[in-house]
């Protein structure tokens, strides 16, 4: 093998070569004076001969680079050269002999496809940063060498160290992926641990963090029992990504809960949603929808700030989208919110979503919606299922480029002894003072009917007393009393046409009114009032009852 002929075809060789011209002096210009005798004569002095690359020792300098370097030939690629460096890596290797029983290292690599393909297009080819046998890695470029015009064809393999490189990079992709889990345990701390179980709902919900990167989202969710048997349920995703947006949706989602519990209607939770926004940052917005289920009314009462439909599914598997009305999102200021509503019968299932699970690049955001109406249609089962099935016929895998949050929640139809334990009780309340022994009678006879122990019982028929006095006195009619209890508690309400909310207060010795609040927050569990959407209001309190 004449190595010196090989060399010829080495990169660059040939590019050198042609750049190399023969240059000759240009004849002395020796005009009046312009140049000095001695300079003149010293440039036309010829240069010291510099040696051509041609003319250096190839395989002197191929031994001493630190790289690998091995050249093999022919279809079984038969070693013709490794360098001393490739000596110390791997131990010597006999020349003439097949690579693939000489080389070993190289068929624990993957290199001989990239032989072969190198020897047959006769292109170059790199391999980028692969582990040795020897612990060590390295990037190998593969280019072709020719002996002479059609003579054999060879490959001469280049391998760099790499290994710190390699390890810096590991090492990066170590602290990223930390930093990435440390960012998601962030998140998912601010997303409520559990949810809460009303008494007519099952709700489920999932979030997703999307892609790869440390940046999270700012999706969340939640849902919170108002009492009285009311429902709310909020989700939204607040623009942007990383720490930032992630603490912009603690606080929104804390002030939400708190609003939450002055039983406003939607649009006015979302009204002061909107100046709070502004305040905690006035680049940031958010998009956030808010939902409260009443089950005395079976609907679904909300107000949207630019976020995504609720679609509902009733239980002859029809979905219908609760698309009107929305306002900007919030953060945008200057926008009066309204709400709406949507039926929620029992069997009926909604779903609460963020812009990741129909989102999708080069593609329609109404498609998406379209898309998840065709998979809700046909999900049946638990919350939790129904959530599975949606985010899967999403296509979300753990690299998907945008957080998802899904709130799941079914009204279930229930029958058979399951609906005895919730059961509803209405009196309407007409006329004066006779009113109240009626709405004892008739809370008394209610309960006795529904089994509750003595106790409780009494209680139930105080509480009543109270409330419906409180009502004639300072109420205005229409006035109605309404008992319902769930498999979990008795619920006693009582709504008239007055707007003014009551307050517990303590009443002095000496004052024959304004205990009657405070007896019925003493004996029960828990008890509020709210503003009613027609005007007037709703008192109630609600018992616990024992466990079976």
């Amino acid at each position: 093998m004449n190595f010196t002929r090989w060399s010829a075809r080495l990169p660059g060789t040939q590019r050198r070569a042609a750049a190399r011209t023969d240059t000759t002096l240009p004849p002395d210009r020796r005009a009046d004076g312009s140049v000095p005798t001695a300079r003149a004569e010293q440039l036309t002095d010829e240069a010291p001969p510099v040696p051509s690359v041609d003319d250096l020792p190839t395989r002197d300098v191929l031994d001493r680079v630190p790289a690998l370097v091995a050249l093999v030939h022919g279809p079984d690629h038969r070693i013709a050269y490794v360098n001393d460096a490739y000596v110390t890596a791997f131990g010597a290797r006999p020349l003439g002999r097949g690579a693939r029983e000489a080389l070993p290292e190289l068929d624990a690599l993957g290199l001989f496809p990239l032989l072969d393909q190198v020897q047959r297009s006769g292109r170059p080819r790199t391999l980028k940063s692969r582990k040795a046998p020897d612990g060590r890695s390295y990037t190998f470029t593969c280019t072709p060498v020719t002996e002479g015009d059609g003579g054999d064809r060879g490959v001469l393999v280049f391998a760099t160290d790499v290994t710190d490189h390699a390890e810096a990079a590991a090492r990066l992709r170590a602290s990223e992926r930390r930093q990435r889990e440390t960012a998601v345990t962030l998140q998912r701390s601010l997303l409520p641990q559990e949810l809460e179980e009303p008494d007519d709902l099952r709700v489920a919900a999932t979030y997703h963090p999307g892609g790869t990167e440390a940046a999270v989202g700012g999706d969340w969710y939640d849902v919170i029992t108002l009492g009285g048997g009311r429902t709310a349920l909020v989700i939204g995703d607040v623009m942007g990504r990383g720490v930032r947006a992630a603490a912009v949706m603690g606080q929104l989602r804390t002030a939400v809960r708190a609003y939450a519990r002055l039983d406003l209607p939607p649009h006015e939770v979302l009204q002061l949603l909107d100046g709070l926004a502004t305040e905690i940052d006035a680049n940031q917005i958010a998009t956030c929808v808010y939902a409260i289920h009443d089950p005395n009314e079976g609907r679904l009462v909300y107000a949207s700030a630019g976020h995504l439909p609720i679609l509902v599914r009733d239980e002859t598997g029809t979905v219908q989208r609760a698309d009107e009305p929305t306002g900007p999102p919030l953060g945008t200021g200057g926008w009066m919110h309204a709400s709406g509503s949507i039926a929620l019968t029992p069997g009926s299932t909604a779903v609460l979503y963020t812009d990741g699970l129909v989102e999708r690049r080069n593609e329609d955001l109404d498609e998406g919606i379209a898309a998840l109406e065709r998979a809700l249609s046909g999900a049946t089962g638990s919350p939790q299922v129904v959530c599975d099935r949606l985010v899967r016929s999403a296509g979300v895998t753990p690299d998907h480029d945008d957080d998802v949050a899904v709130l799941v929640l079914q009204h279930p139809a229930r029958k058979g002894p399951e609906a005895e334990l919730f059961r509803n009780a209405t009196l309407e309340l007409l006329g004066g003072v006779e009113a109240a022994p009626r709405a004892r009678a008739f809370a008394s006879g209610v309960l006795a009917s529904w089994r509750f122990p003595a106790d409780l019982h009494d209680s139930g028929v105080l509480a009543t007393s109270e409330l419906v006095a409180n009502s004639l006195q300072h109420g205005t009619p229409p006035m109605r009393l309404r008992l319902r209890r769930t498999d979990r508690r008795l619920i006693i309400e009582v709504t008239d046409g007055d707007d003014h909310l009551p307050r517990r207060r303590r009443a002095e010795p000496g004052d024959e009114s304004g205990r009657g609040i405070a007896i019925v927050a003493t004996i029960a569990s828990h008890w509020g009032s709210r503003r009613t959407p027609g005007g007037g209001k709703s008192v109630w309190c609600e018992f616990v009852l024992p466990k079976p």
